[in-house]
């Protein structure tokens, strides 16, 4: 089984199975990984579950659609490789992936 790594703003790693067809949000609400709130429950509503993919990463991942990026563009730590976990679908290929935690969330 494969892995995703959540790493928090301070370095602290999370390591968990990977879940082919869940959300990266729903792969950290059901794991406790501080730093993803989900107040929206994963409707992309509130950017409460932003990520930052690494590069290598971020090409890996479904696309960006509009209403992910209106709500990406109010995230003070954006960045070019931020993704809302709500709408980041996980696939076999993302084993390994690092998923980097900002520090404060919208």
């Amino acid at each position: 089984m494969g892995h995703i790594v959540f790493i928090e703003h301070d370095g602290q790693e999370h390591i968990v199975n990977l879940i082919a067809g869940q959300t990266l949000m729903q792969l950290a609400v059901d794991n406790d990984i501080p730093g993803i709130d989900a107040d929206c429950g994963g409707e992309c509503a509130c950017g409460t579950c932003h990520v930052m993919l690494q590069q290598k990463w971020f090409s890996v991942a479904n696309k960006a659609e509009a209403d992910e990026l209106q709500m990406l563009d109010m995230t003070p730590e954006r960045s070019a490789t931020s993704r809302l976990s709500c709408r980041v679908k996980i696939t076999d290929a993302m084993d390994g992936m690092a998923v980097h935690l900002p520090e404060f969330q919208m």
